[in-house]
């Protein structure tokens, strides 16, 4: 969207006069280096809305001619014309290609840095080429080393040019630093780069190759503003450099260094913006990477929360279900096993009479009724509360208990190795140890078909959680493929160890199941229950 303030009448006319006066104003800055003006038309095409290219054209045809005026021309106004009309042309021509192809006034990444570069090598390479026709117009033969001493200055003192000014507009209207940053960029300013001009001053007093070795370290200062600070520093930091080195080579009385000054700030500036660029882009992805980390920090507290909330509530469903199993347990136990005593009691009371009727076998019956149906509510109630965890404690039951009973009942080798004191155990947790154990030799005498079934737990305590790990394997047939549908035996032994926060690995064997099952217990519930 367009703003207000560039649509304003007389705008463009003010924006002229401000780009006639900075062009006077660099004009003399043109040796022996850079050529100054060459990167503001540079920077001013690349920024400027296409509206106001003509303004910008005709103020630089304005400021060259004002210029021109106080120089004797040798060759006229027709020579003049001939040498400063081509230029801004080509130019212009340049640039319009470059920004129809989409080319962006960004440094924020090495990509943008690079397309920059060379659409400016581009445009300066093209200038150039304009400026020799021109010069082969200008003179009927001029001499080879007039021709490449001229070139060669144009094309490096332009590149140069685009590289001290671009950046700087570009930061000025695009990227501009905030106050915390142009303070540090100050502060280093003043540690770093007045000392580093200061040791330049003194090693360009003295004779060569001195002067040599100042250009070079005077590279230091803006590798490390490069570092520190990004394109913009190195931009800034380049600027002031270069101008130090010319201050510097005219106090000495040195003179102008030639092509070899030029070719040395033009692959300086160029690596020094791409290092900066590169730095930002490394500092940016820095900045996101962290704040990624905090963003996933907060994520993992917030999973860990809804995990620790799961568990919590799969706890509170395993206590109420072992909860209600107890009142039913206890519930059957008072009435139904009470009344089976009561009727064996009235049977055996009425036996005298059923023998004097002749109905001896009809009380034999009974009776055998009546055991079956205790021996099914005992397996019933077992099912429902292991009363043998409360009587014989939890090894002992694991060792001793129905469980044994019921393999030695299908023929089924049992060996246990027991280890720990399952007094570190809350009740919830030795209650799921032998639901368990339990469950697993349930499925090896059903569906298993296994003759050897081994139990190995170890209880014991690591930095404040009790741990309980148990493996039980057979050497049955093995897990089906596909398990059947309404089988809940395994994934209800999954769904009691993660109630706990456990682990549960069903391990593969080639022949019948073998798992690992890790249980935590917290060490304060199990002294609770211990108390």
């Amino acid at each position: 969207m367009r703003s207000k303030s560039s649509a304003l009448p007389g705008s463009d006319l003010l924006f002229g006069v401000g780009y006639f006066l900075l062009w006077l104003l660099l004009w003399p800055t043109e040796q022996p280096y850079w050529m100054l003006p060459y990167g503001l038309r540079f920077g001013a095409l690349l920024l400027a809305p296409w509206r106001m290219w003509p303004w910008l054209l005709g103020a630089e045809f304005a400021a060259s001619a004002l210029i021109a005026s106080f120089h004797p021309l040798l060759l006229g106004w027709r020579g003049y014309l001939l040498g400063a009309l081509p230029e801004p042309l080509v130019s212009a021509i340049c640039l319009w290609l470059m920004r129809r192809a989409n080319l962006h006034a960004s440094l924020r990444d090495p990509e943008d840095v690079a397309r920059l570069l060379l659409s400016a090598a581009f445009t300066v390479a093209a200038t150039t080429a304009a400026d020799a026709v021109m010069l082969a117009l200008i003179h009927a033969a001029p001499g080879a080393d007039m021709m490449m001493q001229a070139l060669g200055q144009d094309l490096l003192g332009n590149y140069v040019g685009v590289l001290l000014v671009v950046p700087l507009l570009v930061m000025m209207l695009r990227a501009p630093l905030n106050k915390r940053a142009l303070g540090r960029l100050l502060m280093d300013g003043l540690l770093v780069l007045l000392p580093s001009l200061a040791i330049l001053l003194v090693l360009s007093s003295h004779e060569a190759p001195q002067p040599q070795f100042a250009r070079v370290l005077s590279l230091a200062p803006v590798l490390f503003f490069a570092f520190r600070h990004g394109w913009r520093g190195a931009s800034l930091s380049m600027l002031i450099s270069s101008l130090g080195m010319t201050l510097v080579d005219h106090l000495s009385g040195h003179g102008a260094p030639g092509a070899a000054g030029e070719l040395f700030l033009a692959v300086a500036g160029t690596g020094a913006l791409m290092l900066g660029s590169a730095t930002d882009a490394l500092r940016r992805s820095s900045e996101r990477v962290a704040e990624q980390n905090v963003y996933l920090a907060a994520v993992n507290r917030r999973l860990d929360h809804l995990a620790r909330q799961l568990r919590d509530a799969a706890r509170g469903n395993l206590q109420t279900e072992e909860n209600q199993r107890r009142h039913m347990a206890a519930e059957l136990h008072d009435e139904l096993g009470q009344n089976l005593t009561a009727i064996q009691t009235h049977l055996k009371l009425a036996q005298s009479r059923l023998a004097q009727a002749g109905m001896d076998d009809i009380g034999v019956s009974i009776n055998a009724i009546l055991g079956h149906m205790r021996r099914a509510l005992h397996r019933l109630l077992d099912d429902l509360r292991p009363a043998v965890l409360d009587e014989f404690g939890l090894l002992r039951a694991l060792d001793e208990g129905p469980i044994r009973d019921l393999l030695n009942a299908a023929g089924v080798a049992y060996r246990t190795d027991l280890h720990g004191d399952p007094r570190l155990l809350d009740d919830d947790t030795r209650t799921v140890v032998y639901r368990l154990v339990q469950e697993s030799a349930t499925n090896a005498v059903k569906h298993a078909h296994a003759d050897t079934f081994q139990l190995r737990l170890r209880i014991g305590e690591r930095q404040g959680v009790a741990l309980a790990l148990l493996d039980i394997r057979d050497n049955g047939i093995g897990l089906p493929a596909r398990m059947p549908r309404g089988g809940r035996g395994m994934q209800g032994m999954r769904d009691r160890v993660t109630s706990l926060g456990g682990l549960f690995r069903v391990r593969p064997e080639a022949q019948g199941v073998h798992l690992r099952i890790l249980l935590r217990s917290s060490t304060q519930t199990s002294d609770a229950a211990r108390t």
